[in-house]
């Protein structure tokens, strides 16, 4: 499975969240995504949800005591919610499921308003 993880600002639109998508993939090699994860308080942000329908892929809600275990890199911007990870690197890390690696770090997009990081798990 690999999963693309997202983090973003409340205001992030869909043009934030596909620029770091792209760019994070780019970095990755164009692997083929299975599906998408972030924060379960962000799961259904429109702008997130429509990126999804249009690629074909599902969502993945991870919840905070989860996103919290996950050997994500810390961020200052995190709220302490969130364990003060990469909500990004966490909840991919989380939905590629086990023995997960991140294929791909946080990738921010070009206006700040959104991060991406790609993880596989399962031996993908």
């Amino acid at each position: 499975m690999i999963v693309a993880g997202f983090g973003f600002r409340a205001a992030a639109g869909q043009a934030s969240l596909e620029g770091a998508l792209n760019a994070a993939l780019q970095r990755a090699g164009m692997p083929v995504l299975t599906a998408f994860a972030t924060a379960a308080d962000k799961a259904d942000a429109p702008a997130l949800c429509a990126l999804a329908a249009r690629l074909g892929l599902a969502v993945y809600p991870v919840d905070p005591a989860t996103l919290r275990l996950q050997p994500a890199e810390k961020s200052a911007r995190i709220p302490a919610r969130f364990g003060a990870q990469s909500v990004a690197e966490a909840s991919a890390l989380a939905a590629a499921g086990p023995l997960a690696r991140l294929l791909v770090g946080r990738t921010v997009s070009d206006d700040g308003m959104a991060m991406v990081a790609i993880a596989a798990g399962g031996g993908a």
